[in-house]
């Protein structure tokens, strides 16, 4: 095979026990292996993905078999070196909304562990809790190397409590994150929690008609550094921001419609997971968030990885629907 592009994937392989909202349990690892699995998909005979990631000993081999069926993913960036990784019971109460508990936590991402991968297009950050991510491994990135860096809000947006609870909190120190981002991807919750100085409950926070603020959100996190936000809007779709020539333009892609929803865990990452293709392959906005809504739509579809499509099958449903 012939690497034409290589995407970095980091963030937790959190081993996952799904409650969905029809009362069914399913058990898998998530997180870093939604994008991972769907651009191995994409990627296929062009390219490689590397999820970067910390996980405990146990549960080393069978990572590797999950991801032992593409012969593109590069398993190097798979440490267990201080067997420290992530356990989450996710219990949906609705399609959209669902209670989170962290039963344990993976040691942080450093420079360290992503200096080998350097030579990648993009990295993808795909944290899921606040201490995931260390800010000096972005720090690092832009020190020594040419990669886009494209981050999920859902990290900094998000904390575990002494019982585990994982809950919604103010993302205080943004600006010290925005300088070294080039792309911030979010929904409408995390939004909220960027931009208001307030830590909400779950019954507070989520209004899908409370949107007033993003045009001056976006603003406010253009002007810091970032080259292009998403905030995804769930069943809606997304919407751009990005700056040409000092001005802000504003565009609104519709999402992929789905009929049946079976699982919308890993929707945010494999949403991710399209956009690190789309400016990977054509570095375009628009291009990449048809991708991010066709990946994000066909993680509904089911339980397993196996909703993911070749290129050639998902550049079919983008040219059905946009």
């Amino acid at each position: 095979m012939k690497i034409q592009y290589k995407i970095a994937v980091v963030g937790p392989i959190p081993n996952d026990t799904i409650i969905t909202y029809k009362g069914e349990t399913i058990t898998k690892f998530g997180c870093v292996t939604h994008p991972t699995i769907a651009l191995a998909n994409l990627l296929e005979n062009t390219g490689e993905v590397i999820p970067i990631t910390q996980i405990h000993k146990k549960d080393h081999q069978a990572i590797l078999e999950l991801f032992s069926n593409y012969n593109n993913i590069n398993t190097n960036g798979i440490y267990n070196y201080k067997d420290q990784g992530t356990a989450i019971e996710l219990r949906f109460v609705d399609q959209n909304n669902r209670i989170e508990k962290q039963i344990a936590n993976m040691s942080p991402i450093t420079a360290k562990d992503v200096s080998p991968f350097l030579d990648v297009d993009c990295f993808v950050f795909v944290p899921i809790t606040d201490f995931e991510i260390e800010l000096e491994t972005l720090h690092y990135i832009k020190n020594n190397s040419d990669a886009q860096i494209i981050f999920d809000a859902h990290g900094p947006t998000s904390y575990v409590t002494n019982d585990g609870r994982r809950l919604r909190k103010y993302w205080n120190d943004k600006d010290d994150w925005f300088k070294y981002i080039d792309v911030l991807k979010m929904n409408l919750e995390e939004s909220i929690c960027s931009w208001f100085d307030n830590d909400y409950t779950s019954e507070e926070l989520y209004d899908e008609n409370q949107t007033e603020h993003l045009d001056e959100f976006a603003e406010y996190v253009l002007d810091k550094g970032v080259k292009t936000l998403f905030v995804t809007l769930d069943s809606r779709g997304c919407v751009i921001y990005s700056k040409n020539s000092n001005e802000i333009t504003k565009e609104f892609v519709t999402s992929v419609p789905v009929t049946n929803v079976i699982d919308t865990t890993g929707c945010g990452d494999s949403f991710a997971g399209g956009l690190a293709y789309g400016f990977t392959a054509y570095n375009n906005a628009k291009k990449a968030a048809q991708y991010a809504n066709v990946l994000g739509a066909l993680r509904t579809q089911g339980k397993g990885f196996d909703v993911f499509r070749s290129l050639e099958e998902t550049e079919a449903i983008i040219a059905k629907h946009y």
